[in-house]
């Protein structure tokens, strides 16, 4: 029994919900007392929470009374101190406030900060001073003790530039000072073991090729070369940090005891190639190159004995160790005689880089000699992981003559690629340098992709990806689109002239255009596709060699890194010349795409439609020689016993314009492009026969065998240039249809439809031509089946229904 709100009065609405929802029947009233148990039990918890809450508020309020205290106690005791600071303050700078007496204290404090620098720069300042002295007092006293000063001048200047860079350059006058006094306590110390080390080399006889260090002076010998060794790690070592932070690698230094041993070498390499010597001439560069392999071999042996166990004593256990040009005696031989040829370059550069052609030489011989060097010696001073750039780079970037050498090569080029062209023995088709299957380029094409692979050997060297590009796209791709540039305008003038609005055009008349009929045109057009398909070969070898994959996977990289490329190329000119798949990154292990890309794409493209060219001119000549043949009517009544022993007379012309065609074709291209087009010259030939003869005319069986007797001669020709069974295969519906024509009536002798010498390995059915005809005749299932006893595979049954129509039993 649910309890309303009007016996409840104006309790709360909550109570209200709450009995309601357990007061709902009758029998809750039973557990009316458990009820009223269980609210009592339930108010006692509310109460005793009550207390425990407010006995927390108590204590939260008392101690944020005692907080507030503590503050306040704090704040005053900071006012007292502040005024009795500002009380003091203005005591002792005698102001009248606070804010003055602020303003003067804090100037004060900056006179005394700027007092502490000054008497730290003048301590270091003295400190400098003292090292230097020192330095330069020991080096007679105790040589040991000053390089040692030397050392710890050393790396104070070192620490003092990094810091000089933290301070955004505050103390200029002292870093300069500093790298003043460096330099000229190393020189003073550097001179002192240089004449001692010189002592000791002259006493060993150096710089003969016998010079040999005396037992007696090894130790000596070692101390010296150890001192000077020492000297140089502070530099070597900062230089090897400067590297490993740059990604453009500097060449090492020449260690100084190398320097001593190639001094007295520096002066004679100077007495012989200076001034008025026979040895000193511009055009042979080659003998002051070949003059320092000379010194490189008659001295490496002397430098590996006497300064490899002390270079690794010195150097093999620091970060030095991994530079072999500090590690390797040989190869600290070989950089210690870079500075003289650095020299000399740089005296003779000026001289002749205002003549092409020694200039050009020089570069060549630089070249030479950083190849050379790298084959003979593998010389890799940096690292072995680091290619060495050679005295090339050093020339034409660190130098700058690139540009000029750049214009050189490319005049010379162009030169060279315009006397080609200009050579009229040039456009003729070479037979003798390719194979005899291969397709003949003509001599210009040959000539000119021999230039473009010197092109390739004459900056292959270089170590600039820019200096590569550039060689690339505005010499080798820029002949290649001049030389496809002048094929495609040879296709067009004789595509203009030979058509008969071209003719009108220009004038030309009937008998002017001997030389562009019969194999003088095909001559013409075989020399296009004949020179596009030989660059085009050759573009694709190119794109296999390791140079351009190289060069290829590198442009590839810096576009899908968007790596910057020096120089006047950006990425968008060297895509349109090379390959669009360069910009598309990919996942792929393979390496997609070729630097040739496109320009080889527009050689294919020029190539087929030649190839399409000589097709259509061939198709077309001969289809005219056949138009004779078309017109003979008397394949009803030729005798039986002359069929097929002669050839008919009207077909003679076609005959021997195709063997001259094919005989000319089988020369002048490759085997698998004839038998392309041999193919196409069949369905041609086919097309017409079929049309224009075969279901033009009647047929006898004489004139069956007669037709099928001219046709084997077509293709014994084609036979003959192209290959066995190229010429049956090449007409089958043809042959098909010649041999359902040529059906003997019951009791003659069926005609042997085989191609050529060979059979074809079909053996003619038992099949009279009124069987054929009967169930050819009689509906599609029948003739299916006809069609399959006589071996006809291409043969539809309406078309050999039209064919067995033309016999002239048949039809009649």
């Amino acid at each position: 029994m649910a309890i309303t709100g009007a016996e409840l009065g104006h309790g709360d609405i909550r109570v209200q919900d709450y009995l309601d929802d357990r007061l709902q029947t009758g029998a809750d009233l039973d557990s009316l007392d458990s009820l009223l148990e269980n609210v009592r039990t339930q108010q006692g918890l509310l109460r005793k929470q009550l207390v425990e809450a407010k006995e927390d508020y108590a204590k939260a309020a008392e101690e944020a009374q005692r907080h507030a205290t503590g503050l306040r106690e704090k704040a005053n005791a900071f006012n007292k101190q502040q005024a009795d600071i500002d009380r003091t303050l203005m005591i002792v700078t005698q102001s009248d406030s606070t804010e003055e007496a602020v303003s003067r204290f804090q100037n004060v404090m900056s006179d005394l900060h700027r007092l502490e620098v000054a008497t730290s720069y003048v301590d270091l300042v003295k400190q400098v001073g003292d090292l230097s002295a020192s330095c330069s007092a020991n080096v007679e006293r105790d040589i040991d003790e000053a390089i040692r000063d030397h050392g710890r001048l050393t790396s104070l200047a070192q620490s003092l530039l990094t810091l000089q860079e933290t301070a955004e350059g505050a103390a200029p006058h002292l870093v300069d000072y500093v790298f003043q006094a460096t330099p000229a306590a190393r020189a003073a110390v550097f001179a002192s073991l240089a004449t001692s080390l010189e002592s000791i080399l002259k006493q060993a006889g150096w710089p003969k090729a016998s010079a040999t260090i005396h037992p007696d002076a090894k130790k000596s010998w070692a101390e010296q070369v150890g001192r000077l060794l020492v000297l140089q790690k502070p530099e070597l070592l900062q230089s090897t940090s400067d590297n490993s932070q740059k990604t453009s690698k500097d060449e090492p230094h020449v260690l100084a005891p190398l320097e001593i041993l190639a001094r007295p070498l520096a002066l004679r390499f100077q007495y012989h190639f200076s001034g008025d010597r026979m040895t000193n001439r511009l055009d042979k560069p080659e003998y002051f190159f070949n003059h320092v392999f000379d010194l490189i071999d008659e001295y490496a042996g002397f430098v590996q004995e006497n300064l490899q166990n002390l270079l690794l004593k010195h150097y093999g256990t620091s970060d030095l160790g991994f530079t072999p040009a500090y590690v390797d005696a040989t190869f600290a031989w070989i950089n210690a005689l870079m500075p003289m040829l650095k020299n000399k370059l740089q005296s003779i550069l000026p001289q002749v880089v205002k003549q092409p052609s020694l200039f050009s030489n020089l570069i060549h011989e630089v070249m030479s000699f950083d190849s050379k060097l790298l084959e003979e010696w593998n010389y890799a001073p940096l690292s072995t992981s680091i290619p060495f750039r050679g005295l090339s780079h050093h020339v034409l970037s660190t130098m700058g003559y690139f540009p000029a050498w750049f214009a050189v090569e490319r005049d010379f080029a162009l030169a060279r690629y315009d006397s080609i062209i200009s050579d009229r023995s040039t456009g003729y088709l070479d037979f003798e340098s390719v194979e005899a299957t291969a397709t003949k380029p003509t001599k210009a094409a040959i000539r000119v992709n021999d230039l473009l692979e010197t092109i390739t050997d004459r900056y292959r060297p270089l170590a600039s990806f820019h200096q590569k590009m550039k060689f690339l796209i505005d010499i080798q791709i820029a002949i290649f689109d001049r030389f496809h540039g002048r094929l495609h305008e040879g296709l067009e003038a004789y595509l203009t002239r030979t058509s008969t609005v071209g003719r009108t055009v220009h004038g030309v008349g009937q008998g002017d255009g001997a030389d562009l009929t019969g194999t003088k045109g095909l001559d013409r057009l075989c020399r296009v596709y004949g020179s596009a398909e030989y660059l085009e070969k050759a573009m694709r070898d190119w794109s296999e060699d390791v140079f351009f994959l190289d060069l290829w996977e590198e442009l590839q990289y810096r576009s899908q890194n968007r790596d910057q490329i020096k120089g006047d190329l950006t990425m968008g000119e060297i895509t349109a010349k090379t390959s669009a798949a360069a910009t598309q990154g990919g996942v792929s292990d393979e390496v997609q795409g070729a630097l040739f890309d496109e320009t080889a794409a527009s050689y294919r493209r020029l190539r087929t439609r030649s190839e399409q060219v000589i097709l259509d001119t061939v198709t077309y000549d001969l289809r005219g020689a056949l138009r004779p043949y078309s017109k003979v009517n008397n394949w009803t009544s030729l005798s039986s016993t002359g069929s097929g022993a002669s050839q008919t007379a009207e077909l003679d012309g076609f005959i021997r314009m195709l063997d001259e065609y094919l005989a000319f074709l089988s020369k002048a291209i490759g085997k698998t492009c004839l038998r392309r087009i041999v193919r196409q010259i069949g369905h041609s030939v086919q097309s017409y026969v079929w049309d224009s003869v075969l279901l033009r005319h009647t047929f006898a069986t004489a004139g069956a065998a007669q037709l099928s007797s001219d046709v084997k001669g077509i293709w014994q020709v084609i036979d003959r240039h192209s290959g066995t069974r190229q010429g049956a295969s090449s007409m089958n519906k043809l042959a098909e249809g010649l041999r359902l024509l040529s059906l003997p009536v019951k009791g003659e002798i069926p005609v042997d439809m085989s191609a050529g010498t060979g059979s074809d390995g079909y053996r003619m059915p038992n099949l009279g031509l009124w069987d054929a005809e009967r169930r050819l005749f009689e509906n599609n299932e029948s003739a299916r089946e006809v069609l399959e006893d006589l071996g006809l595979e291409l043969l539809t049954e309406s078309e050999a229904r039209e064919v067995l129509k033309r016999r002239v039993e048949i039809g009649s």
